[in-house]
């Protein structure tokens, strides 16, 4: 695929999900999966969630032409083609959260950043503190705010101005590089602040230590007021020589570079897992996966020891349960927000600027031809066939055979099982569908009538039903 001259060339091609190793290992692998999680996973990674079942339930239906899809049709020559609904789920899709990635790219890089200069800020916290966050998944978000209160602090006492608002994007994301639960923050800020009628001050060179200091003592004083450590630990954890807090903003983008805005803004909202970086799945399940490389050419960063939370390796041969287990625990709760803007940027505001510029009746000067919005800004860039335009250099609603125009005719719904099934078998596309298979016997549990969630104060009784010897026993059978 090319593009030659600002046309847009090659041919669309559907993708294939059903068809990968990955769906293939879930398929088999997750009923065996959700069967032995109280007994096997449910003391390292907290209870079993019921949105892991649905997310991972619908992701295996992504794609599935049986699902329903919409025709698409070429008025000119009559060539068609069928496009397969998606599951649009978050941290287990590789294709939908990517194109949550995409969207939330240029979102920010065209509706949401001034043309100001930025700067990336990586939050972490220690190891010894992380199982918090693991098992009382509130306190993630927590995060965010404590992030934000640190940088609003040092920009004004820097500036010497209690007025300045500068502007901010913060992400959650829980997870390090080989897919092991490590929670931190990447944030997309503003190098300034500004007024309140929108003067940009720049801010001077600073020391992270400024940031650092008051992060440590916002975060132990969080988990101090919810009862989760002892001012004994804290005094412990200070004397360290290194704590394991750290606060890394070293890369700075320029106001005139919104490309790469958009390429930090995806970075920071990423899928917990790569499909390019899952090497190989064996015959009998096992997950070899490798990290990110050594050095990372765009982002520094990210090559970072802390933000990998100081995994020296760069892979992991995973057996299939424990694959899932670690991927799984990345999956957000239903209207769980991994992403807040702040400041300058907080809808609120934003809001209440776009308000006072329709009020006042300012209209937006006609611009330049060169300077019109491309065909995928505001409203269109949602649609599917212009992000695979502007992502991919092809357009999917070109036909293949003359060239014309082609329009989505229909939708098919997944109630209209009788009239998929004809349809496809009509065009040859029909397959009786992957089978499933169901937990063996060895791994069924026998229900409990009890119900614990797991934490750090799990009762001797619920550890020594969990006991590993039992588990390895059932496995054994």
């Amino acid at each position: 695929m090319s593009c030659a001259a600002g046309k847009i060339t090659g041919v669309y091609r559907p993708r294939q999900p059903l068809e990968s190793d990955f769906h293939r290992l879930v398929r088999e692998q997750f009923n065996d999966f959700q069967a032995v999680y109280d007994r096997c996973y449910a003391r390292k990674f907290g209870f079993w969630r019921p949105v892991i079942a649905r997310t991972v339930n619908e992701f295996l239906r992504c794609g599935d032409l049986r699902e329903g899809f919409a025709r698409v049709r070429c008025p000119d020559c009559r060539h068609e083609f069928f496009v397969a609904f998606s599951c649009k789920q978050r941290c287990i899709c590789p294709s939908c959260h990517q194109k949550r990635a995409l969207l939330l790219g240029i979102h920010i890089a065209e509706d949401v950043c001034e043309p100001v200069a930025h700067r990336q800020f990586v939050w972490t916290i220690p190891k010894r503190l992380r199982v918090f966050f693991r098992f009382h998944r509130h306190l993630l978000h927590r995060l965010p705010n404590l992030a934000w209160k640190t940088i609003r602090e040092v920009y004004r006492a820097v500036l010497e101005r209690d007025d300045l608002v500068p502007g901010g994007i913060i992400t959650i994301q829980t997870f390090g590089q080989l897919i092991h639960f490590h929670p931190h923050l990447h944030g997309l800020v503003t190098d300034g602040a500004f007024t309140t009628d929108g003067q940009f001050i720049r801010l001077p060179r600073l020391d992270d230590e400024l940031f650092l200091q008051l992060w440590e003592q916002r975060v132990f004083q969080l988990l101090l007021d919810e009862g989760k450590i002892e001012p004994k630990l804290v005094d412990q954890m200070r004397g360290w020589r290194h704590s394991g807090f750290s606060v890394n903003r070293n890369v700075r983008l320029e106001g005139a570079d919104q490309a790469a805005i958009q390429r930090l803004a995806q970075y920071m909202a990423r899928c917990p897992f790569s499909l390019a970086r899952l090497i190989r799945i064996t015959d009998t399940g096992k997950v070899l996966y490798r990290g990110e490389k050594t050095h990372c050419h765009r982002f520094p960063e990210a090559a970072s020891e802390d933000l990998f939370g100081g995994v020296s390796r760069n892979f992991q041969v995973f057996e299939p349960l424990d694959f899932l287990a670690e991927l799984t625990q990345h999956i957000p709760n239903k209207s769980e927000h991994l992403i807040r803007y702040y400041g300058w940027y907080s809808n609120k505001t934003r809001g209440t600027r776009a308000r006072a510029v329709a009020s006042a009746g300012e209209a937006v000067a006609a611009a330049p031809p060169a300077a019109l919005p491309s065909p995928t800004a505001a409203g269109a860039r949602r649609r599917w066939a212009a992000l695979i335009k502007r992502v991919y250099q092809t357009d999917p609603l070109r036909c293949p055979r003359c060239g014309g125009k082609m329009r989505i005719i229909s939708f098919i719904e997944a109630h209209q099982e009788q009239v998929i099934e004809r349809i496809l078998r009509h065009c040859g596309l029909w397959s009786e569908p992957p089978p499933r298979a169901p937990p063996r016997p060895a791994l069924v549990l026998v229900p409990s009538n009890r119900v614990a969630e797991p934490g750090l104060d799990l009762d001797p009784e619920f550890l020594e039903h969990q006991r590993w010897e039992q588990i390895e026993l059932a496995f054994e059978a």
